[in-house]
Parts: C-alpha cells; sequence; structure tokens
C-alpha cells in the first residue's frame, strides 16, 4: 500500500501541482487549505507524513505544528515545512518546533520528492527493531512510540531520535554535533541551540524521569548509566 502525504497549502495552483507529482510517484495523497483542517485531517487520517505551509490563513504552519505534537497520536507523524522563508534563524525555529525538515519556495519538485523518500526510509529502516528499553522507559521506533510506566508520552520525530540515540547508549556523552548527525545527517542545518532545545523540551515531557537527561559541561549530553536500582537493569 502506497505511503499517505496530507497536502497543506492554501494556494489551490500550488497544492494541484505538488498533489500530481506526488501521485506521479506512487503516493496517495490528502489534502487541506487552512491549519484547522489540517489538524481534523491529521487526526482523522492519520498520514505517513504532512507537508505543511509556512504561510497558512488564520493559525499558521508553527501553530498547527505546536498542536500537533500535543497529542500522542498526530506527534510522531513527520512534517516536512514548505516555506518561502529561508534566513537562517527561520529555518531553526521550524526545526526547535518540531519539523523534521524543509523545503523553501520555489522549489524543485524531484528535490521534494527526494526529501519526503529520506524521511519516509528513516522510519522504514528503524522499524524491524521491534522496542528498546531503558529503566521504565519503552521507545518503538516503528511507532515512534515513547511510553514511560506505562503512559504514552507525545514527542516530535526530532525529540524521539535524539531520545532513542541516548537510551540506546547509557553513559556515553554525545557532542551537539554528534547527536545531530547521528540523528539527522551530515551537513544538516541544525544549530547547537536547536539541540539545546529539543533537550529541554525532552526534561519538561518526562517530568522527574528528565533528570537522567544530564549535562556534560562543554562536551554535550548523555543518558545516565544504569544501575541496579533501575528497572531494567
Amino acid at each position: 500500500m502506497s505511503n499517505m502525504i496530507l497536502i497543506v497549502e492554501d494556494e489551490e495552483a500550488i497544492r494541484a501541482l505538488i498533489r500530481f507529482n506526488l501521485q506521479a510517484a506512487g503516493y496517495t495523497t490528502c489534502e487541506a487549505e487552512d491549519g484547522l483542517q489540517a489538524l481534523e485531517r491529521a487526526k482523522t487520517l492519520k498520514p505517513d507524513l504532512i507537508l505543511l505551509d509556512w504561510m497558512l490563513p488564520g493559525l499558521d504552519g508553527l501553530g498547527v505544528l505546536r498542536r500537533l505534537h500535543e497529542h500522542a497520536d498526530t506527534a510522531s507523524i513527520p512534517v516536512l515545512m514548505l516555506t518561502a522563508k529561508s534566513e537562517e534563524s527561520d529555518v531553526v525555529l521550524g526545526l526547535e518546533m518540531g519539523a523534521s525538515d524543509y523545503v523553501t519556495k520555489p522549489f524543485s519538485n524531484k528535490v521534494l520528492i527526494a526529501r519526503i523518500r529520506a524521511l519516509l526510509r528513516r522510519g522504514e529502516e528503524e522499524a524491524p527493531e521491534e522496542y528498546l528499553r531503558y529503566a521504565g522507559l519503552t521507545l518503538t521506533p516503528g511507532q515512534r512510540r515513547a511510553t514511560l510506566a506505562g503512559k504514552e508520552i507525545p514527542l516530535t520525530c526530532g525529540e524521539f531520535d535524539l531520545l532513542y540515540l541516548l537510551c540506546a547508549h547509557p553513559g556515553h556523552v554525545y557532542t551537539r554535533t554528534q547527536i545531530v548527525s547521528r540523528t539527522k545527517g551530515d551537513d544538516y542545518p541544525v544549530t547547537d541551540r536547536a539541540v539545546d532545545v529539543t533537550i529541554v523540551n525532552l526534561r519538561r515531557k518526562l517530568g522527574t524521569f528528565g533528570e537522567r537527561l544530564e549535562t556534560v559541561r562543554g562536551v554535550g549530553y548523555r543518558m545516565r548509566a544504569l544501575s541496579s536500582l533501575d528497572p531494567a537493569y
């Protein structure tokens, strides 16, 4: 079955062009022309990926992104931002808010398809690993699902990838550059600040469990090594 992609774009001509190219590439599409409609369709249709325009009437793309990540059933859907904003600060803001990747307008259809394939392939490559357990935390890569003591924690794709990396190697210190390279790929335009923001968000969502995410001053971050007192020791 082909992957379903939700196209969120208020300009009908651009939406039609994207729809044509995605369907020609073998994808199934659904559409939304504003932010509220996008949230409704993301919740009911559960697309495999969302193409989200930054500049939308009413609720803009960042607002949509924020609300998607507030709910466990939509938080793990990869979001590719479509934006006319090309300044690095704007790009980083979108990534910090939880976007998986971005494409600036005007864009090449070949580039757009390549970015979509890369994001979908990332999830497929992780799927064979059933789950990872660290103390009371369980991470399921294929579903990008995180549960803590049986309670589901809504995480963005970026938050999940970072948490999975650290939990897979407890006690190992990763620099910010290594974190970006391992979770996003080489030469990805994410600043140190973006990594720091993701860590802050993870600590907030994990509550007291987030204290295990340790800052190693002048180096980077690590997940505290397991001890004999931990459930998964």
